[in-house]
């Protein structure tokens, strides 16, 4: 795999951003939000997804110049409308939205619907940390995963993301899907021609597999826990309230009508709603307790956990966003890992777009 740096990678994805329509500003957050993914080893959610973002601008899916705007507001609770937007943009709005009005009440509560693919769940969650906040970021997603006992796709990977501040400690980051493993890990396995492990996918027929392209070829990604046996039903449920939080309640598209960000669906007509969905809530934490008091207890917590005895070949028990900062500071100054199927597809889409990827 070739390295490239943070800052080339982050210049090349704002010109790109800009040449699709974005003003300046949009294309500098979209980076910002993209780039995050790929210095946190999220590499399925970072640049190698930048091709299918400008995909469904060329389909006339993704507006550029989005009027995002709160459609519905209480003191504690909205609805961002994106219309039609980048999610890596409409995202940091309506996180925006639910942190001012934890600042008024305490805490935020925002619905979003009209949006697209808005990027890692862990970024926007991340946001409210700086404001002695927990932040809560979720989304529906392209309909690829089956529930427990079914053959049809009808939910996605729908992430679930959580910050938590601490004082002295790092802060307390779960960013997951609820799948067993998300779409683009299948995406990197295919281009390394690497199959999945077991639990990760099923065929057409609803029978195991382990082929990376089983999505593709009409089988469906499984909910986390893999089957009934290992607690499958538990992931299905989670991947459902997401859904429902992020769609039903804020009227975007929900289970199969979600419009897909993957190139080998296409929506399905008669939407029941506008665009995908997300749901973000932000929380002071002194609504509760005091916030030194609470970071105190915080850093007590992550020390207790992390001093636990590991397992027999494991070092250390880790805290939720330990893997993703330690990958992160690394990343910064020796380079981002580029396998060459994504370099490939990144000069394509420079030489496209005239923007060249060197």
């Amino acid at each position: 795999m070739q390295q490239f740096s943070y800052t080339h990678l982050f210049q090349f994805t704002e010109d790109l951003l800009k040449k699709i329509g974005c003003s300046a500003s949009d294309a500098q957050l979209g980076a910002k939000v993209l780039l995050s993914a790929d210095l946190r080893g999220i590499d399925s959610h970072g640049v190698a997804r930048l091709s299918g973002y400008v995909r469904l601008w060329e389909k006339g899916r993704i507006n550029a110049q989005p009027k995002i705007h709160v459609s519905y507001e209480t003191p504690s609770t909205a609805v961002v409308d994106g219309d039609g937007g980048l999610g890596l943009v409409v995202a940091p709005y309506a996180m925006q939205v639910a942190i001012e009005k934890a600042k008024q009440v305490g805490t935020g509560w925002v619905s979003v619907k009209n949006s697209n693919h808005f990027g890692i769940a862990g970024y926007h969650a991340m946001l409210a940390l700086d404001h002695d906040m927990i932040g809560i970021a979720l989304t529906n997603a392209s309909p690829l995963v089956a529930p427990t006992f079914s053959k049809e796709r009808l939910l996605g990977t729908n992430p679930i993301a959580v910050a938590i501040p601490a004082k002295e400690e790092p802060p307390f980051v779960a960013d997951m899907a609820t799948t067993t493993a998300a779409n683009g890990k299948l995406e990197m396995l295919q281009r390394k021609g690497l199959d999945t492990p077991t639990g990760w996918v099923q065929d057409k027929e609803g029978n195991p597999t382990t082929s990376s392209h089983g999505v593709k070829e009409g089988g469906a990604l499984l909910p986390l826990g893999g089957d009934k046996e290992h607690g499958s039903h538990k992931g299905y449920a989670l991947g459902a309230i997401v859904d429902i939080l992020s769609a039903v309640l804020s009227g975007a598209n929900y289970g199969p009508w979600v419009p897909p960000f993957v190139a080998f669906l296409d929506p399905l007509p008669n939407l029941v709603g506008q665009g995908i969905g997300h749901f973000f809530g932000a929380m002071r934490v002194d609504a509760f307790r005091p916030a030194d008091e609470f970071t105190s207890h915080m850093d007590q917590w992550i020390r207790r956990f992390r001093s636990a005895t590991p397992t027999p070949g494991h070092d250390k028990v880790l805290i939720p966003g330990d893997p993703e900062r330690e990958l992160e500071s690394v990343r910064r100054t020796q380079g981002i890992p580029l396998l060459p199927p994504v370099v490939q597809d990144l000069r394509e889409l420079g030489n496209k777009f005239g923007v060249p990827f060197q």
